[in-house]
């Protein structure tokens, strides 16, 4: 298993890891297979979406507001209970193909952590799995 770290920069951040992900595939050396990606918070996701318009990400973090307003009738004490609905909604975790020894994504697509209680340091495991 691998493991990166993810600095984020704001509360709602969404940043693309898609790089990092590629690298451990790479370490490993699997030409065909998955990579389990996994994120070990209740606040934070993974997903996958566009990467040619960063207007995109601005429309994402509107309609997740808009969709689960910040400060509502939350009774978890701890402020964050925006963030613990949004982490439910996109996902803890995502499995992408590879093969030749790349990721398999649409020609508009990035694989994104999804930060919704930050600025944080984060951390994202990587299960490669293939031949």
């Amino acid at each position: 298993m691998h493991t990166i770290n993810v600095k984020t920069n704001a509360r709602f951040d969404i940043v693309d890891i898609t790089s990092e992900v590629q690298k451990c595939v790479n370490e490993e050396k699997i030409q065909s297979g998955i990579a389990v990606i996994f994120v070990p918070h209740t606040t934070a996701a993974v997903g996958i979406n566009e990467n040619a318009d960063p207007d995109v990400v601005f429309d994402m973090k509107n309609a997740f507001n808009k969709l689960v307003p910040q400060h509502d009738n939350y009774e978890h004490g701890e402020g964050n209970s925006q963030a613990h609905v949004l982490s439910s909604l996109v996902a803890p975790s995502l499995s992408v193909i590879i093969e030749n020894s790349k990721i398999v994504l649409g020609t508009w697509q990035d694989i994104y952590f999804f930060e919704f209680d930050g600025p944080r340091n984060r951390k994202v495991h990587i299960q490669v799995i293939g031949k």
